[in-house]
């Protein structure tokens, strides 16, 4: 099946499982993101070139324990999966990527592979489609659109979906100025209601919502 395989939860269910390099970062990448990315280190030079050769995907995970360069990083156990859309290399040596956020993953288990690149057996986390944004977190979206509007089409890019509670939700958390642990948080919920009611609370304390 390539990159991906199917295996039975403990409940009798189909759980959809990927082998995939890690890409331990001090950043939280959410589905939708788009992340700019300078790599430098060979391990992941060379596991940049694989997934544009073979069209697949890595892992982006924040890093619990250790640090991006050098020995390997213990991540958090959800990440999110991220696709290479496009990539330069100006100077010998140095790639630059936008890396695109897509669905998130729990790390079932870890292994070092060759020249210290993280290797995972990873589970895909259900999705349960889009969830409509809840007529009382609509007040969220005169901000969001504001952001929108700052940030411009490259850094969020369309389709804007602000009917959207995850796609809300995703774009909010990425950009609010909090630590990356509490970032890690919201991501790894996964009621996208229940991340509406988090920072809405959060933007209301701090009186940055009408």
């Amino acid at each position: 099946m390539g990159w991906f395989d199917f295996v039975r939860s403990p409940a009798g269910n189909a759980v959809e499982t990927l082998r995939i390099p890690l890409f331990p970062l001090n950043t939280v990448l959410f589905p939708g993101t788009v992340l700019p990315l300078k790599i430098f280190e060979q391990r992941y030079l060379d596991m940049a070139a694989a997934c544009l050769k073979e069209n697949s995907p890595f892992g982006v995970c924040l890093i619990e324990k250790g640090s991006e360069v050098g020995a390997v990083a213990e991540p958090h156990a959800v990440g999110t999966l991220a696709s290479i859309g496009s990539w330069e290399m100006e100077q010998l040596g140095i790639l630059m990527i936008t890396a695109h956020g897509g669905r998130r993953f729990r790390i079932i288990e870890t292994r070092n592979g060759p020249d210290k690149l993280l290797e995972a057996s990873v589970e895909l986390l259900a999705e349960t489609g889009p969830t409509p944004l809840p007529p009382e977190r609509q007040r969220l979206l005169p901000l969001l659109r504001r952001i929108v509007d700052d940030l411009g089409k490259e850094r969020l890019p369309e389709p804007h979906r602000f009917e959207e509670a995850e796609w809300v939700g995703y774009r909010i958390t990425e950009v609010l100025p909090i630590q990356n642990l509490a970032k890690q948080k919201l991501l790894e919920l996964d009621d996208p209601l229940s991340r509406l009611e988090i920072l809405e609370k959060y933007l209301d304390q701090r009186k940055l919502l009408g």
